[in-house]
């Protein structure tokens, strides 16, 4: 074969070559599945990613909106998640998950006004008889925040729960998600009939004695005790104090 013959072919082996290795590394479209999967390997910024290029082929699905604002939310993005939530909401205004997301992403946005009314749309439904998966739920989860290595998840209840009688509950987790302790407030009837004999003029206020308890893994701590209406913004200043006062691991935790 003459050189030039040799040349040719050689050029239509690589042409060939690079045209099947263009085939084979065609990026897939985006799925859902994709996404979730993310989600759940701690890849927020990739799920976010992978949401939106689903989004690009169908803008108008409520699921994939809802999942593009909890990645947002993973990534403490709160306009962004008011974004996509606000669009499912416009896609499916009854429907109960669409509310519990909006109210974290405006609780995260800083949206105060706007996360209070939610509140109270979810307690709405709560009572109604219309909205079961409302009527069947103790509460919604109303904030995510960091402090130091942890990200805090904050549960508001309907009623306050349980024989403590729990009005907030902060869920503490480590970077790999494990919840690694809890603070609650609550409000037992024990320390609050003793309380109230003493402080009539509160009572008739409406006000109460609350008490901010830490635990997990078979331990407890009693932090602090306090006085006055349960409200969220002024307990969670509190947790905040707590949690930058800590100074060691939490129970549980690998050094």
């Amino acid at each position: 074969m003459k050189w030039y013959g040799l040349v040719f072919a050689t050029a239509l082996y690589f042409h060939s070559f690079a045209a099947s290795a263009q085939t084979a590394v065609t990026p897939q479209p985006a799925t859902i599945e994709q996404g979730l999967a993310q989600l759940k390997s701690h890849q927020p910024q990739q799920a976010l990613a992978t949401f939106q290029q689903v989004l690009q082929a169908n803008p108008n699905d409520v699921a994939t909106n809802l999942y593009a604002a909890g990645a947002a939310l993973d990534l403490y993005q709160g306009e962004l998640a008011v974004k996509y939530a606000e669009k499912a909401r416009q896609l499916d205004p009854d429907n109960w998950k669409v509310h519990t997301t909006l109210v974290v992403a405006y609780a995260v946005a800083g949206r105060t006004t706007q996360r209070d009314a939610e509140r109270e749309l979810l307690r709405k439904l709560h009572a109604d008889p219309k909205a079961p998966d409302a009527m069947q739920s103790n509460g919604f989860l109303i904030d995510m925040f960091p402090v130091k290595q942890y990200r805090i998840e904050a549960v508001e209840y309907f009623q306050p729960l349980g024989k403590f009688h729990i009005y907030y509950r902060f869920l503490i987790r480590n970077q790999q998600g494990k919840r690694v302790w809890t603070i609650s407030a609550e409000s037992n009837d024990f320390d609050e009939k003793s309380w109230e004999q003493a402080h009539a003029q509160q009572v008739a206020d409406g006000e109460r004695q609350f008490q901010m308890v830490g635990e997990g893994d078979s331990n407890h701590v009693d932090y602090r005790m306090f006085s006055g209406k349960p409200i969220y913004d002024g307990v969670k200043a509190q947790v905040l104090q707590i949690l930058n006062a800590q100074t060691a691991l939490f129970p549980g935790e690998t050094p």
